[in-house]
């Protein structure tokens, strides 16, 4: 079991900067990777970003370069950076866990934090 708990959305002009966290807790060990999705209304959950245990990163093409994923393994927590946001950013962003279990693999989704970005 792991929850997960974001921080740090809200409402940002285009071009501006936001930093999401996401602490997670529990069977910390057991995490394969996290990750961000976001997902906006009549939208389907996208991958923004994601990072590995052993800190290999990934992202999606449209925010490369823009947003950086970097993780706290001391404070178990990861953290999305983005810079030069865009209206098309505006989402409900959601932090994700994926772990391996003794019973298999479960994947493990945060409550959401809402940003949004103005033009």
């Amino acid at each position: 079991q792991v929850q997960l708990v974001e921080s740090g959305g809200g409402l940002v002009q285009a071009g501006g900067s936001l930093r999401l966290s996401c602490a997670a807790s529990g069977s910390i060990s057991d995490i394969t990777a996290m990750g961000w999705y976001r997902q906006a209304p009549g939208k389907q959950r996208d991958l923004v970003a994601t990072v590995t245990s052993a800190g290999s990163t990934n992202y999606a093409d449209s925010v490369k370069g823009r947003f950086t994923i970097s993780k706290d393994n001391a404070k178990n927590t990861v953290y999305l950076q983005m810079n030069s946001l865009k209206p098309e950013d505006t989402a409900v962003y959601y932090c994700n866990a994926d772990l391996r279990t003794v019973v298999g693999l479960a994947r493990y989704w945060g409550q959401g934090t809402q940003v949004t970005v103005s033009s």
